[in-house]
C-alpha cells in the first residue's frame, strides 16, 4: 500500500509541476533549456513541456488506481492495464516534452 501511495503523490506533483509550465512559469525547466528559449518562445514552450509533463502525471496517478482496483481483486486485469496506461502516458509525455525541446531550442542538446 505505501507504494501506492507513493505512485499517487508523485503522480499529483508532476501534474502540479505540468500545471506550473502550462501557466508560463519554466522555472522547473533545466536552466541550459531556458536559456536557450526567446521570450516571445516562452509561454508556448511553457505550454508544450507543461502538456507532456501532465500527461505524465495522469499516467502515474492512474497507474496508481489501478494498483488500487487490482489489489481490491474487483478487477484482476486492472494492473495490466495500469501499466500499458503507464507506459503510453510516459511516451506521449515524453513526446510532448521532446517536440518542444526540438521546436524551441533547436535541438535536445
Amino acid at each position: 500500500m505505501d507504494s501506492i501511495l507513493f505512485l499517487f503523490f508523485l503522480g499529483a506533483l508532476i501534474i502540479v509541476i505540468g500545471v506550473r509550465n502550462l501557466k508560463g512559469d519554466v522555472a522547473t525547466v533545466h536552466r541550459y533549456h531556458r536559456k536557450r528559449v526567446s521570450e516571445e518562445d516562452r509561454i508556448p514552450f511553457g505550454k508544450k513541456i507543461g502538456t507532456g509533463t501532465v500527461i505524465i502525471g495522469c499516467a502515474v496517478v492512474a497507474k496508481a488506481c489501478a494498483q488500487i482496483a487490482a489489489d481490491k481483486g474487483k478487477l484482476p486485469l486492472a494492473d495490466t492495464v495500469g501499466t500499458v496506461v503507464l507506459i503510453a502516458g510516459l511516451a506521449a509525455g515524453f513526446v510532448f516534452i521532446l517536440y518542444a525541446m526540438i521546436k524551441y531550442n533547436k535541438g535536445v542538446f
